[in-house]
């Protein structure tokens, strides 16, 4: 009997917040709220999502925090904490994670954001060009690695971080490998990532350019040195409903909100990270504002207004249709070779309440379904 083990292994994330806000809905005044944050996270663990992402601004709540809390209200589900290098030393974000790890049981990853925007990197005092931001993150990572995955003092010395006899005590739980999410789309962020990375996260772009993005960080690995390429995640934002012409419906009116009123008091809001009235630093924005003056329907169901009515700021491409066409359009990017896929909706809590009961189970049939009838592709080579 064959098996695909590599359909076995495909994550599905979420993203939580902590308040009720987004592109269409206009929140409060409450930047956190402990009780929608608790909603938030169990909501995901019910809906049986794999991990949660929880991001980070320079205003906004810090990370590690958002995740503590959200380990003490669930039991299982896996905490993906957005990391900004720079920001502290990395011999006490070392030993920040690691903490973190052993209260929550063996549940945290880092997402690594090197840093988008000056005018962001600036708020939290880092003057450090694109470039060489890629250049610390690089020296950053080496200094977590080392930390978590070797005892005994050492010493350090590079060109942005330099130490004397440190001696980590505090350790990944039971002495687990603590993986590493990485995100970018520049040739500095893939030439780090690629060489860093467990995990290498791209923006919802269209198959082709898709698997462009996977063939230069595969070839960036493989520079490195490393036997094989980073696993790969993709992000979308799904929009479901019980037809796909009921889908496309509850679409346009989700825009429209966006070129509202509503979504012009969440754009002068995020405007802390992606500033208003500039075009992206940011390659991944820039990429996906490409995209968006191509068409605005690409493959099964890729959908980019929402995009465009953004800016290109952050993830912001829509797959539109019924759960089951949008679960096929979900493993049409696992057949190119991602494996984890991040989906959050424009309704944060009920969306993730909707992918659980609607979307999630036919992606997760359809893949055990897959894993137990395709034929590996070593197989395939030796036949």
């Amino acid at each position: 009997m064959t098996h695909d083990a590599r359909y076995d292994a495909v994550e599905i994330l979420g993203m939580i917040g902590t308040a009720d806000a987004s592109e269409i809905r206009p929140g409060t005044a409450d930047v956190v709220d402990p009780d929608y944050t608790a909603r938030f996270a169990r909501a995901h663990e019910e809906a049986g999502f794999d991990r949660v992402l929880i991001g980070y601004g320079s205003g906004w709540a810090e990370g590690t925090q958002v995740a503590a809390y959200a380990a003490a209200h669930t039991e299982r589900l896996g905490l993906l904490v957005a990391h900004r290098p720079g920001v502290v030393h990395p011999t006490l974000a070392a030993r920040t994670f690691t903490t973190l790890d052993q209260f929550s049981k063996g549940r945290v990853a880092l997402n690594i954001v090197t840093g988008s925007s000056d005018v962001e990197q600036r708020r939290e005092g880092d003057y450090l060009p694109h470039d060489e931001r890629y250049a610390r993150t690089d020296e950053y990572l080496q200094v977590l690695r080392s930390l978590w995955d070797t005892k005994g003092p050492r010493d350090f010395a590079g060109d942005y971080y330099r130490f004397e006899g440190t001696t980590p005590q505090v350790f990944p739980y039971q002495d687990r490998y603590l993986e590493l999410f990485f995100g970018g789309s520049s040739p500095a962020a893939y030439t780090v990532g690629a060489k860093h990375a467990d995990t290498y996260m791209l923006w919802g772009e269209p198959l082709k350019e898709t698997g462009e993005q996977i063939a230069t960080v595969t070839q960036r690995a493989a520079e490195a040195g490393r036997a094989q390429r980073p696993r790969v995640s993709v992000s979308f934002r799904p929009i479901l409903g019980r037809t796909d012409d009921a889908a496309w419906e509850r679409a346009h009116g989700i825009l429209d909100t966006i070129n509202g009123v509503v979504g012009a008091h969440y754009r002068e809001k995020i405007g802390s990270i992606h500033p208003q009235d500039l075009a992206p630093q940011n390659a991944g924005s820039q990429r996906l504002l490409a995209v968006a003056e191509k068409g605005e329907l690409h493959d099964r169901c890729l959908w980019t207004p929402t995009t465009k009515a953004v800016g290109g700021g952050g993830n912001s491409t829509a797959l539109v249709g019924s759960p089951e066409t949008v679960a096929a359009a979900i493993l049409d990017y696992v057949e190119i070779g991602v494996d984890t896929i991040l989906v959050r909706g424009y309704d944060p809590l009920q969306d993730a309440v909707d992918y659980g009961r609607d979307l999630l189970p036919l992606v997760r049939q359809e893949l055990a379904h897959r894993a137990a009838t395709r034929q590996p592709v070593a197989e395939k080579a030796t036949a």
